[in-house]
């Protein structure tokens, strides 16, 4: 008897130690876990993208372009239907062309989004003062709060999505911006506010869709927030390097993974209307005309 109380006494000692040491442990990995917190919360307020972009090479653009071309809004989305996107990616019926030509149909596009978002400002207007003044505030806002910095991303097949400030009169895009990105290799130009300049942009031919006509400059009225991050333009989602198509029937996008598959089914979706028009355009003695070529 005399020999089994030390051995107890050892073994209440260990548990004790061992209870000691299990609730250090979890001390220490609870305030890990609160410390890891912290930094997270820390840079959830800093700010944080959860969708990442993807980055495609030009190539690679050009040559899923290849397979949208002379598609109409149409045959994507019996394609779109196809590949299960069903009522996904059409835009709200707003966004419409700014101009037609029923023609050559100029008016169409068929391109890669390169997307920005301006949001409405906070800050105060000029207020009144001398020509000079004013002048100096409008060149500081378009070149530090409000500047176009998506430009250098615009390249051959590019269509530029814009998420603007859609309730404030601002008139983003003009005749004078929209002409340099055409001269980037722009193609084409969607958003979801307006546009000043239209009848200008009708004349140069350049292809623009907007839900309205605006007549503002942007100093006092919109700021950058992001570029080539996913926006919401006319109701759906745009990611960048999505396809783009829009005609007289509105826009609508095309995710970048189902692309290849969507185009495939519209393409052979429009050979066959076009067959089938071409014979009643014979049988109704018309002129064949661009839709049927």
């Amino acid at each position: 008897m005399k020999q089994d109380r030390p051995n107890k006494t050892s073994s209440a000692l260990r548990m004790i130690l061992l209870a000691t040491a299990i609730s250090l442990a979890l001390i220490l990995i609870c305030g890990d876990l609160d410390s890891a917190q912290q930094v997270d919360v820390r840079q959830l307020r800093a700010g944080r993208n959860f969708i990442v972009t993807p980055v495609y090479s030009l190539e690679e653009d050009l040559e899923i372009l290849a397979l949208f071309k002379d598609l109409r809004v149409a045959d994507v989305s019996d394609g779109m239907d196809k590949a299960g996107l069903q009522n996904i990616g059409l835009m709200d019926p707003a966004i419409h062309p700014s101009w037609k030509d029923t023609q050559k149909f100029t008016h169409r596009i068929a391109g890669v989004a390169v997307t920005a978002r301006y949001v409405p400002t906070q800050k105060s207007p000029a207020g009144q003062g001398t020509s000079e003044d004013f002048d100096k505030w409008v060149g500081r806002w378009y070149s530090e709060i409000s500047p176009e910095p998506f430009t250098p991303l615009i390249r051959q097949g590019t269509v530029l999505v814009i998420d603007d400030a859609d309730s404030t009169d601002v008139g983003t895009i003009g005749s004078n911006n929209i002409m340099g990105w055409k001269k980037r290799g722009c193609v084409g130009v969607v958003t979801d506010s307006g546009s000043r300049d239209t009848d200008e942009i009708a004349a140069q031919g350049v292809p623009l869709y907007l839900r309205h006509v605006t007549r503002g400059i942007r100093p006092g009225r919109n700021e950058i927030e992001s570029v080539n991050r996913p926006i919401e333009c006319g109701g759906v989602l745009v990611m960048p390097g999505d396809i783009l198509v829009a005609d007289g029937d509105g826009v609508i996008v095309v995710p970048r993974a189902k692309a290849k598959e969507v185009a495939v089914y519209a393409g052979a979706t429009l050979t066959t209307d076009k067959a089938q028009r071409r014979k009643l355009y014979e049988d109704l003695g018309l002129k064949p005309d661009d839709s049927v070529k």
